[in-house]
């Protein structure tokens, strides 16, 4: 039973196995990315103040951000490994592309925050103050620019730029590295990720001071840390809009099914509204039912069009208009899906061709299957679509998951906002509530980054390369009861992992800084 394969249970366990991977890494990561930045602020007003203070909070938060930083890299590793032992169809297709952005993170961003972290972590009281502080300084240099290539290569995913398919190998290759590190994907993503990673930092350090102000313990220490984290916090959290507002125009142009999926919009509208909740449901009328249609919904005229277009009166397709073909608003026109699904048999076709009348010295023939083989090459993907159905992802989750993140990161904002205003005017007899809502924004944090997340990914379902890989096609055709029985042992070893990291981390907290 275990060496049984079962093609749709495996496509299915290979993407939860993955996504639990994820999910578990990306618990860690966010706050080693905006923590490493205010640990070289604090320990930057050390040296330059000589305040035993700033020594002492920057060694507090320090110890709170090595154990994320461990876990962090025991959870990417595994994440990286899967690329091979669960996608190697993947890794074959895309893995001249996808491959290096991740080498040049390995070999260069990793081992620049690895090995400046041992100085910055062990190196007290045996390096120069200012050899220490900039260890640490490299380490967010390091943790960010490490970030940078992880994200680079996820964009190329969502929106792959820069390669020419290679019919001799069946394998894309990199034809120009910098339109893959500097599309607007790529750039959009990076900034995005790393400044909503910098308000859940905010939202911790916050956190954690104000239950020491609750115990009414290191009350000067936890002003300051709120101090400034709050304004870091407020910082990262308007550049986190201002992101999320550029993000939202390029997925409109290069990934409309994932804007409509957001909305839960089944047909197009020009003007469209900005759904600010609703209910997605079943609708009986809809040609597919993987759609929904959202009722007692409030919403806002013609924001969505100017989110898309910065055009008020822009036209943002439906999901019927994607499967039935429509033409954009910047005149682009987009073939229906079984048209693009006809488009891309061409050219797996062609590309069996292309082979053949090599192997039989058919030049004529091979020039032909080539021609037709780029011709349609764009929608290659979709000839590996049973049904126009399958390119609509799961509306649901990426509908609530869109609103749940947007409607925390405006509670961030005024967290931000009355947190610095309580530190300020030391009002810490009063106004109680605002240190419960500042830890009860801690966990939050964790829910919007991952919502952010289920919006990205799961919203570009079923494709792992946009257009030209579907998850069905990029597994590894191992037996399925492999895959569920590592799933369960990674997701035990991951919750040990998870337990370990909180219990540790309580104890640290329990214990306070030391004066």
């Amino acid at each position: 039973m275990l060496f049984e394969l079962n093609s749709a249970s495996l496509v299915e366990w290979s993407r939860w196995q993955f996504a639990m991977t994820a999910i578990y890494h990306y618990m860690f990561v966010p706050l080693t990315l905006g923590l490493s930045f205010l640990l070289a602020v604090m320990e930057t007003m050390w040296v330059r103040t000589g305040k035993e203070e700033w020594l002492h909070a920057t060694k507090f938060w320090m110890k709170l951000f090595g154990i994320n930083f461990a876990i962090g890299i025991a959870t990417g590793l595994i994440l990286e490994f899967q690329f091979g032992s669960n996608w190697s169809n993947y890794s074959w297709f895309v893995g001249d592309i996808f491959g290096a952005p991740l080498a040049i993170e390995g070999l260069f961003a990793f081992f620049l925050e690895a090995t400046f972290f041992a100085v910055m972590f062990f190196g007290w009281n045996k390096v120069s103050r200012r050899f220490h502080l900039t260890a640490t300084w490299l380490v967010f240099a390091g943790a960010n620019i490490s970030a940078l290539w992880i994200l680079v290569a996820n964009a190329w995913m969502q929106n792959p730029v820069g390669m020419e398919f290679n019919p001799l190998t069946a394998r894309n290759e990199m034809d120009d590295f910098w339109a893959v590190l500097f599309s607007p994907t790529a750039m959009n993503k990076f900034f995005h990720t790393v400044t909503s990673a910098y308000t859940l930092s905010a939202c911790f350090v916050i956190g954690v001071s104000s239950w020491f102000i609750l115990k009414k313990r290191h009350l000067e220490f936890a002003r300051k840390s709120i101090l400034l984290a709050s304004v870091f916090g407020f910082l990262s959290i308007l550049l986190t809009i201002f992101t999320g507002d550029t993000s939202a125009r390029d997925v409109t142009r290069t990934q409309p099914m994932k804007l409509a999926a957001m909305e839960g919009l089944n047909r197009g509208q020009e003007g469209a509204a900005l759904t600010i909740i609703g209910f997605p449901v079943k609708d009986a009328a809809l040609p597919s039912g993987r759609m929904r249609s959202v009722e007692y919904g409030i919403a806002v005229p013609k924001v969505l069009s100017f989110l898309g277009y910065h055009d008020f009166n822009a036209f943002i397709p439906g999901i019927e208009d994607i499967v039935n073909g429509y033409t954009s608003h910047d005149e682009k026109v987009y073939p229906s899906i079984p048209q693009r699904m006809a488009n891309g048999r061409l050219a797996i076709e062609a590309l069996k061709t292309y082979k053949t009348a090599l192997e039989e010295n058919n030049g004529l023939l091979a020039q032909e299957a080539l021609e037709t083989l780029r011709e349609n090459y764009p929608d290659f993907g979709y000839g590996y679509l049973s049904s126009p159905d399958e390119a609509i992802p799961p509306v649901v989750p990426v509908f609530y998951s869109f609103r749940i993140m947007v409607g925390l990161g405006l509670l961030f904002v005024l967290l931000f906002v009355v947190s610095w205003w309580y530190a300020k005017k030391r009002k810490f007899h009063k106004f109680r509530i605002i240190p419960y809502l500042a830890i009860a924004c801690v966990p939050l944090a964790y829910v919007a980054s991952q919502c952010g997340w289920i919006v990205a990914e799961v919203g570009r379902q079923p494709w792992v390369v946009q257009d030209l890989m579907p998850t069905n096609v990029a597994i590894t055709r191992i037996a399925s009861g492999w895959v569920i029985t590592t799933f369960w042992m990674f997701a035990l070893l991951f919750t040990l992992l998870l337990i370990a990291e909180l219990s540790i981390m309580f104890s640290q907290i329990r214990k306070g800084v030391k004066e």
